[in-house]
């Protein structure tokens, strides 16, 4: 779930689909979505995974950090052949999308092994 800010300040939450490849992490989304019209506008963003165990036995974790817009074309093509290859889905008929690479300022997971609960934070230097 990607947490973004609407142009009247107020959050608003919607769902994605996360792509890790080149040592980065991407977000696609429809050509002037709400959701990416708010990363234009504002690019501090959290993504939250979904749970859907409520004893939250398969974890969670949270990424915050700063979209930027991706527009060079071979930037883009690189992450089309990739998304294309993990959902079996034919790119090169979504002509117009935005996509955003994520600059990552922190991450938080929370894990339960056995009975114990983990919290771990890594936040980027400087």
């Amino acid at each position: 779930m990607l947490a973004s800010l609407r142009k009247n300040g107020w959050p608003r939450i919607s769902p994605v689909e996360p792509l890790f490849f080149n040592g980065k992490l991407y977000l696609g989304m429809m050509w002037q979505s709400r959701k990416a019209l708010d990363l234009l506008r504002d690019p501090r963003r959290s993504l939250h995974n979904a749970v859907s165990d409520r004893l939250a036995s398969e974890g969670e974790f949270k990424v915050y950090g700063r979209a930027i817009d991706v527009t060079d074309p071979e930037e883009r093509g690189r992450y089309m052949a990739a998304m294309s290859e993990k959902i079996d889905i034919d790119m090169d008929a979504h002509e117009y999308f935005h996509c955003f690479a994520i600059n990552i300022d922190s991450v938080a997971a929370n894990t339960l092994v056995g009975e114990e609960f983990h919290h771990q934070v890594w936040k980027a230097a400087g």
